[in-house]
């Protein structure tokens, strides 16, 4: 079989492409981060500067929240294609991947959790599950978990031009603030977003209370899920993958619940997966049993 040299070379590069992409989306904004303290620290900075960050850092963040995570991955919620499209658009702008590897990986992380196929299981230790399992040579595998994503062309469409989407994310502060718009609209920004959703994958494995039995080590962490839009109350998640609703009580803040209910309200989602109430009552009592048991055994 006569072999191709360019097939052979781009399977050689492919491997170390990914690293360096991964190693500059982990690095530079942390280097840039530091950086802006130090301008801060200096008066060197505006609040043009500050209202990029947060705003870019709201929106790239509900793309991952409701977009990646609830709406693609977990099916949650349907939605018009306009929405949708904006969503995976805001979701890719964030740095996290393209929505069908996101997608196929916490797929994958459901299926296997703490387990030897979970790509960040926290048994193999804290900085492995937040960001040391990028480094491992994981590739998703969306052939396995979540073929149906391959079928949908938006995905697939939004995937394959996702580096246009991510630059973008740079090229908009950048053209409104300049170099420091950049820095902290765009660097500062998505160092923020992703460390935050690694802390998902890291401190809500590790840190936390429980309000439901799981076969893992799931746990909800205030912090988290009021910086990462919901995302932090991860036992409930686990406990209940496809509800569109996180927090599951009234002081649970979940500003991508309230959102998917405010479209659902105006008519724009449907479908919305929500837990029964006797259900999650059910679920309260065994868990309060549970730890009673426990209580009782010590």
């Amino acid at each position: 079989m006569v072999q191709n040299p360019t097939k052979d070379l781009r399977a050689r590069l492919e491997p170390l492409i990914e690293r360096t992409v991964v190693l500059f989306v982990v690095i530079a904004p942390l280097i840039a981060t530091v950086y802006a303290i130090v301008l801060l620290w200096n008066q060197l900075v505006g609040w043009k500067d500050i209202a990029l960050m947060l705003g870019l850092y709201t929106i790239t963040a509900l793309g991952i929240t409701v977009g990646f995570h609830r709406m693609l991955t977990h099916r949650s919620f349907e939605t018009i294609p306009p929405i949708r499209f904006l969503f995976l658009l805001f979701g890719s702008m964030a740095w996290e991947g393209p929505a069908l590897s996101w997608a196929s990986i916490h797929i994958q992380h459901h299926a296997n959790t703490e387990e030897e196929d979970d790509p960040h299981s926290p048994l193999h230790g804290f900085l492995h599950a937040h960001l040391g399992w990028f480094f491992n040579g994981f590739k998703a595998n969306p052939d396995v978990y979540g073929r149906w994503l391959k079928k949908d062309k938006l995905v697939v469409w939004m995937s394959d031009t996702f580096l246009i989407w991510a630059l973008l994310s740079l090229l908009i502060p950048f053209l409104i603030g300049g170099w420091t718009g950049l820095l902290w609209g765009g660097l500062v920004r998505i160092f923020l977003t992703t460390h935050v959703t690694w802390s998902v994958n890291s401190i809500c494995h590790t840190f936390g209370k429980r309000m439901f039995e799981t076969p893992d080590r799931s746990y909800n962490n205030w912090l988290v899920g009021l910086l990462a839009f919901g995302e932090g109350w991860h036992n409930n998640h686990h406990a209940f993958p496809r509800s569109a609703f996180h927090g599951m009580r009234w002081w649970q803040f979940d500003l991508s619940a309230y959102i998917i209910g405010g479209l659902e309200k105006l008519r724009l989602a449907w479908n919305v997966q929500r837990v029964p109430e006797h259900v999650l009552e059910a679920r309260l009592n065994v868990a309060a049993r549970q730890m009673r048991a426990d209580g009782a055994g010590d």
